[in-house]
């Protein structure tokens, strides 16, 4: 997203997008370029209000659900949340074009600063703005700001939206406001402007009349005025107020003021004169240099920033905590932060090192701390008290009314911290640290800032600074390569450049050869005792033995992320108390939350903690404790994949998986899991894929091969057949290097099925030829009937329809020795439609509808959907069009709520075969049209010739010309995938057909050509 362009847009690549205003200073209001935008109901509105208060921080789900259910939520708040924040998402998308206005951010959600405005942000900056001119001796130019700052409001803040917190924000608002309307009135009555203020003042007076401030303006105006009596009556009509309601006279300086106007006292005629500040004896200016190399990290800049403006000089306290992982550049940050704002802080500067986590020395005691802060202050050393907590408030005392900043770098604990914060709200507070220090949270206004690894663009830039410009400039895809490598953590990335510099004759890319090798990155970025590794080691050191035993277990997979699930097979321990573990690894930056949606949360590693998590792993667990681990996460990931298999498929045949075993999971946990078992195949997919890898890779390649098996509902239905291949090719070369007969069999078959899903139907023959009799060897009946069936595809499609019926029939017989129902019911569809194209419609009817009860028997959706269209390929040729129609619209259904595209492209087909074999030859393209994409997008090319096909036969129907075009691309198709029979009836049709000058062609002529 570039920068702020001159009407309210953002520039991106050349893309003008309007930026979202947010308007909270009365009801809420969204405008894009200058237009209202309707933002859906109550609770979005209220979801969306908690994010734009919290502006660049955090909110988590729970806050959420308690701002939108004050009352008590419902079970489902956490997905009514999710699908809050999704339509949300859907409305910024499609009105403002940017698609991370609100990102996922453990342990809930959080804006994207670049992307919005906020007019209470503005106001609180406008604010800050004029309070700085105004010290400043600036009061013209300060009523000005002040002036901007008040006309953003349009009535109570936050007006129609519920919730304790929003109503809490509305009234600190509001309670701003009137502030500044007084700081306003002050302003102007020093400029002499007090025959323009009585108006407003009179209002204000009205609608808030025990606020004495305002009221003492109102009577300093009326009198300058020379409106003498009207001061006093003032004056009256507020006493009155607060005797009556609340019993209580006017404050000393309401009092004072009546009495001046009552003596005509000279001083009433001159603007009031600010006391002056006594100068601080000493004035600490305790802050480190700031790093030469520093780059980046503008979005946490401009945050701490704006917190700064927001809150300076009022109540709470204002405190920034920065945490991350070791050499994520917590103390750069924080540096270079406050070295740009020291100035804002006339009163001085404490910095010091709290040694929270260091290798050799214990932690400073916060007693030690305050010693040094109160000498730096000005308290002689007699004078400091030897009791932590005496100290602790003289400190405060001391503080007292001044603005200082003050940087509390590499904090342990909360404990440690706060002897350490001040008593009021002008100093500012920087604390860094590994882990997020949740106790301050709600005691105080903390802005956290949870620093994560570099962008690209500024790892390159730091790669720049420390390296030089020109070597990293030299080779951009080495140079993006080597802040992979480093995870762009900043220390990491600064030894990178280190490196590159003491070896002016290396080339970036000799340094990203050196780093590619696993084994010894660790090595190159930990010179000496310090490094990368030694920041590692302080993190790990500090866990507990449990949470070290899980980090380093976690750490022997080779999986992007990962479930909770598989943290408590890796340990063998509960579910809950992984999932505690896991949450102590992600306080420690030693993980991250990847996603917080769905039904789990998922976990993952940077690479280089990863790696160092694997070395633990080899240093301080046996070979038998590692392989053990390894076979219960494997064990895990089978037992879901094979009951994910069999409720995606349907029925309940046992698959051998030799020597390997599942591992036995809670019945509940599986439940929750596999609720939508495709979604739970899609949310492991890169895991399954790496976990095979890996798996193939070792001396556990069973494990391999059996999950591979068992994922090809994912790999079918999704179209991920470069997955397949992949998967399938690792597993059956491990399993021929083990000896693995069975591992062989179903590899080899499982590689006939895919090439049968990409057409390639001689590559199939040739897995599959040498499959069957590995099965028959073995005596795997179940094996066999599936090997049998996929024979008998290729026989089909070859146009051996007595071999496809012989293979189907005999795949049949196989399938209910073994008692699979679901396989039974595929195969029997497949014979119904060999039968048919045999010409036996009545015998291949009665099979497609046996062939569907059975499906249903077995629970096999997608088994039902198939013969369910092959039923409405019988009714096609027999010419109940209406019907097939209707029972291919019935398929497209429920293929498009299963998300099965292939399904949903064969639907469309024969709908639109059934359109034009009655004549409705237009709306037969605009559904094959539908089709054709489809069908492209599932690289099918059998099923784009069949539909190029029927396109043709609906537009020669028509007497169009342009009928030649799909007609050759089918043809071609055909003749390129050996569909020896499909070639003959598209060069038939190409003969019949005079697309120079139609000769008038029938439905019933064109589908008779295509029936053969």
């Amino acid at each position: 997203m570039g920068q702020g362009a001159p009407g309210g847009c953002l520039v991106s690549e050349g893309v003008e997008v309007h930026q979202a205003v947010f308007r909270l200073l009365g009801p809420l209001e969204v405008q894009v370029g200058g237009e209202a935008l309707r933002i859906g109901g109550a609770r979005q509105r209220t979801v969306l209000t908690m994010l734009l208060l919290a502006s660049c921080r955090v909110v988590s789900v729970d806050a959420l659900i308690e701002a939108v259910w004050p009352n008590g939520a419902p079970t489902t708040a956490r997905n009514q949340i999710a699908i809050c924040v999704a339509g949300l998402r859907k409305v910024f998308k499609d009105t403002v074009g940017v698609n991370e206005l609100i990102l996922t951010s453990h342990p809930g959600y959080i804006l994207n600063p670049l992307e919005h405005r906020i007019d209470a942000v503005d106001f609180q900056d406008r604010v800050g703005q004029a309070r700085e001119l105004a010290r400043g001796g600036q009061a013209a130019e300060a009523c000005e700001v002040f002036s901007e700052a008040l006309s953003l409001w349009r009535g109570r803040a936050m007006d129609g939206v519920t919730g304790h917190h929003v109503e809490q924000e509305a009234v600190r608002l509001e309670e701003l406001r009137l502030d500044v309307h007084e700081e306003y009135a002050g302003l102007q009555l020093q400029l002499g402007r007090h025959h323009t203020l009585i108006p407003a003042l009179t209002a204000l007076v009205a609608e808030h009349p025990l606020r004495e401030q305002a009221r003492a303006h109102l009577i300093l105006a009326n009198y300058r005025a020379g409106r003498r009596a009207d001061a006093l009556n003032v004056f009256r009509e507020g006493r009155r107020l607060l005797v009556d309601e609340l019993g209580i006279e006017p404050g000393p300086a309401l009092q004072g003021l009546h009495d001046l106007v009552l003596q005509d006292s000279p001083e009433l005629s001159q603007p009031a004169t600010q006391l002056a500040q006594p100068m601080a004896a000493n004035v600490p200016a305790q802050l480190p240099g700031d790093s030469a190399s520093f780059t980046g990290r503008i979005k946490e800049l401009s945050s701490m920033d704006r917190m700064l403006d927001e809150r300076l000089g009022q109540s709470p306290l204002t405190i920034a905590a920065i945490s991350g992982i070791g050499g994520v550049g917590k103390t750069a940050l924080a540096v270079r932060w406050a070295n740009n704002v020291a100035a804002r802080f006339p009163d001085g500067q404490l910095f010091t090192d709290l040694r929270g986590y260091d290798e050799k020395d214990d932690p400073v005691p916060p007693a030690t701390t305050l010693d040094r802060f109160l000498r730096a202050l000005g308290v002689p050393a007699q004078q400091i008290p030897a009791d932590p907590g005496d100290r602790a408030a003289l400190y405060r005392s001391v503080l007292g009314g001044k603005r200082v900043l003050i940087v509390l770098d590499n904090a342990r604990s909360f404990q440690q911290i706060r002897p350490l914060l001040p008593g009021n709200g002008r100093c500012c507070v920087l604390i860094t640290g590994r882990d997020v220090m949740g106790e301050m949270i709600g005691d105080y206004a903390v802005l956290q800032i949870g620093l994560q690894s570099m962008d690209p663009e500024e790892a390159a830039a730091l790669l720049g600074e420390v390296a030089g410009d020109h070597r990293i400039g030299a080779d951009p895809a080495s140079t993006a390569r080597l802040g992979e490598l480093c995870d762009r953590l900043p220390l990491a990335l600064r030894i990178a450049g280190a490196r590159l510099a003491a070896k002016p004759h290396w080339s970036v890319r000799s340094l990203v050869s050196r780093l590619e090798n696993q084994r010894r990155r660790l090595d190159e970025l930990s010179p000496g005792e310090g490094g990368v590794r030694a920041g590692f080691r302080l993190s790990y050191r500090d866990l507990s033995a449990a949470a070290r035993q899980l980090y380093r277990r976690v750490g022997l997979l080779n999986v992007p992320d990962f479930a909770a699930w598989v943290g408590a097979a890796l340990i063998d321990a509960d579910q809950m108390d992984a999932e505690n573990l896991l949450e102590q690894l992600v306080d420690a930056q030693l993980l991250e939350v990847a996603t917080a949606s769905g039904p789990v949360t998922r976990y993952r590693f940077q690479d280089l903690l990863r790696l160092f998590a694997w070395e633990m792993a080899q240093a301080e667990e046996t070979q038998e404790e590692r392989g053990a681990a390894l076979e219960r996460a494997y064990g895990g990931w089978l037992a879901l994949a094979d009951a994910a298999r069999l409720l995606t498929y349907g029925g309940d045949a046992a698959i051998s998986y030799g020597q390997v075993e599942r591992m036995a999971l809670d019945p509940e946990l599986m439940e929750e899991l596999l609720a939508d078992p495709m979604e739970w195949f899609e949310s492991e997919r890169s895991a399954l894929t790496d976990v095979i890898e890996q798996a193939a890779g070792s001396e556990r390649s069973a494990y391999a091969w059996a999950l591979t098996q068992n994922s090809t509902p994912l790999f079918e239905v999704r179209n991920y057949w470069e997955d397949w291949r992949s998967c399938a090719e690792h597993s059956l070369r491990a399993a021929e290097l083990a000896g693995d007969r069975l591992g062989e069999a179903a590899m080899l078959r499982s590689l006939g099925t895919l090439a049968i899903y990409r057409r390639d139907y001689r590559e199939a023959w040739g897995w599959l030829t040498r499959a069957a009799p590995l099965w028959d060897q073995l005596g795997e009946v179940h094996g066999k009937a599936l090997a049998l069936r996929s024979l008998a595809l290729c026989a089909r499609f070859f146009g051996d329809l007595e071999g496809a019926a012989r293979d189907a029939r005999e795949s049949l017989e196989c399938f209910r020795e073994a008692g699979d129902g679901a396989g039974e019911s595929h195969v029997m569809g497949l014979l119904a439609q060999v039968e048919m194209e045999r010409g036996n419609l009545a015998v291949g009817i009665a099979l497609c509808t046996e062939a569907i009860a059975k499906s249903r028997e077995a629970g096999s959706v997608r088994g039902e959907n198939q013969n369910t269209y092959r039923l409405a390929e019988a009714l096609l040729r027999l010419g109940d069009l209406t019907k097939a129609e209707q029972t291919c619209a019935t398929v497209l259904r429920l293929t498009r709520e299963g998300g099965d595209r292939l399904g949903e492209a064969y639907a469309l087909r024969g709908i639109g075969e059934a359109r034009w074999r009655q004549g409705r030859s237009a709306d037969a393209e605009a559904v094959l049209a539908e089709a054709l994409v489809a069908a492209r997008e599932v690289q099918d090319r059998f099923l784009q010739a069949r539909i190029s096909l029927d396109l043709a036969c609906a537009l020669a129907l028509r007497g169009e010309a342009r009928a030649r075009e799909p007609l050759g691309l089918a043809l071609e198709a055909f003749t390129e995938l050996g569909a020896a029979e499909w070639q003959r009836r598209a060069e038939e049709m190409a003969r019949a057909v005079d697309l120079a000058d139609p000769p008038g062609l029938t439905p019933q002529g064109l589908a008779a050509l295509l029936e053969g």
